[in-house]
């Protein structure tokens, strides 16, 4: 006779029943749908201009590396926003979430704990480093990582027929001074104004570099994106249009030559980028703060630095920060000695700079000096082979200006010489040559600067 069905019975055939839909579920759905409820290993959030595709891209690689298997990348919650996702060797998820809603929102994420790392497309503020002193020192070496330089173009439809505009004239375009393109020479009516948003590194580095030099201020009427990419799919489908981008965002629109103070007319070439002279050049950054523990964050950065990250740099459509040739030409309004360089040896990629009002080199400068190092070594030219030409900003006195230029050359040889590097010649030129206006800070801090020859 059967026996009757207890309450007991009941709750084991209960636990039964949902240990069978568990296991339907986990065979029916991927391992990714459900790790939605994992934690995430690492947080960033920042720049839209290094989370539109630098940041992911980078993140995989290194959760390659990691050996990480299944990797795959979802969108997250909000637009701009992505996780991405694996599973390492034990089985367990790992899951990377990026939000990229500009840089400014890096550093707040930071102070309130929101996130593991900062993405940012400018150097931290002197308030946002103030408000994260607590933390320690986020403009260190440690906590401050230069992961890639970028260029702002300048970008026009591409059957507008105007080349280049100097920075003076961009900041009268953009504050509304200037409406017409017949003012600059142009044609086609009324200039159309297109910008990055408020919470943009972008649109902060553009301010910094083009407005604010020049006492202005962003007209009211311009169209505002959060996405680089739709702001330049929009100037490419306007002839009217002028917008700003990082270089990665250029797209099918056409980019201008700029003029700033007495440099020379610039593209926003490679070349140019990788050493920083082309007057809207800027660096992109990865921001920790000083004792995180994450080790996912410490591995990032080690991937960013390392020659396989600064190739998905190159990939992505920026500019990685390994040493190379740069193409250099002679001019007749180049210095005589300056002149036989460019006709006898090979400039590098690499121009040092320093931290502002210091002699020191800065963050960026320290790591570059192991990777010339490391590219000497592997070339044979240790010995010998290495002129460092060293310049500056205006001085009332131009002895002085040439001294403080040559005393910067000697501040490089003293770091080279560690690694093992003897020079040929150290020369200093002075205020010769500016790639940049000496009106601003800014602009004094980037002639200030020593490149490499090699014979």
């Amino acid at each position: 006779m059967p026996r009757a069905t207890t309450a007991s019975d009941k709750e084991l055939w209960g636990q039964a029943l949902s240990l069978l839909l568990l296991g339907f579920i986990c065979y029916a759905f991927p391992w990714s749908v459900l790790a939605a409820e994992v934690a995430p290993s690492l947080r960033i959030q920042g720049s839209n201009t290094i989370g539109a595709k630098l940041g992911p891209t980078l993140v995989r690689g290194m959760l390659e590396e990691e050996g990480i298997r299944g990797i795959r990348q979802v969108p997250g919650e909000r637009e701009n926003e992505v996780h991405i996702e694996g599973q390492d060797a034990q089985g367990r998820a790992v899951r990377i979430a990026l939000a990229a809603h500009g840089s400014s929102t890096g550093f707040s994420a930071l102070g309130d704990g929101s996130a593991d790392l900062a993405a940012s497309s400018r150097p931290i503020k002197d308030a946002e480093a103030q408000a994260l002193s607590a933390f320690g020192d986020l403009r260190s070496p440690y906590s401050e990582q230069v992961i890639a330089i970028d260029g702002l173009a300048i970008i026009l439809h591409p059957g507008n027929p105007l080349r280049a505009l100097s920075t003076a004239q961009l900041a009268a375009v953009f504050a509304g001074e200037v409406s017409t393109w017949e003012e600059l020479g142009s044609q086609g009516g009324a200039i159309r104004l297109y910008a990055r948003d408020d919470q943009s590194g972008t649109y902060d580095t553009f301010k910094e570099l083009v407005l604010a030099r020049q006492g202005k201020s962003l007209a009211a009427g311009a169209q505002r994106f959060e996405s680089s990419d739709r702001l330049s799919a929009a100037v490419s489908a306007d002839p009217q249009g002028i917008g700003f981008v990082g270089l990665a965002s250029i797209g099918q629109a056409r980019a201008l030559a700029i003029v700033d103070g007495e440099s020379q007319p610039m593209a926003p070439s490679t070349d140019l980028i990788a050493t920083e002279d082309y007057p809207l050049s800027r660096r992109l950054y990865l921001y920790m703060k000083p004792g995180e523990q994450n080790p996912w964050a410490d591995a990032l950065l080690r991937f960013a630095q390392s020659p396989p990250g600064q190739a998905i740099v190159e990939r992505s459509g920026f500019i990685a920060q390994q040493v190379g040739a740069v193409r250099m030409a002679p001019r007749a309004d180049m210095p005589e000695d300056y002149r036989t360089l460019a006709t006898e040896a090979e400039r590098l990629s690499v121009n040092f700079r320093f931290q502002e009002g210091s002699a020191s080199l800065d963050n960026k400068a320290l790591r570059d000096v192991q990777r010339l190092v490391d590219y000497l070594k592997q070339r044979g030219k240790l010995q010998r082979k290495v002129v460092l030409v060293g310049f500056g900003d205006a001085k009332a006195d131009p002895q002085r200006a040439e001294l403080l230029s040559r005393l910067r050359a000697m501040a490089v040889r003293r770091e080279l010489a560690k690694g093992g590097v003897a020079l040929k010649d150290v020369k200093g030129f002075g205020d010769v040559l500016p790639v940049a206006a000496n009106s601003a800070e800014d602009g004094r801090n980037r002639n200030r600067r020593v490149e490499v020859w090699v014979y």
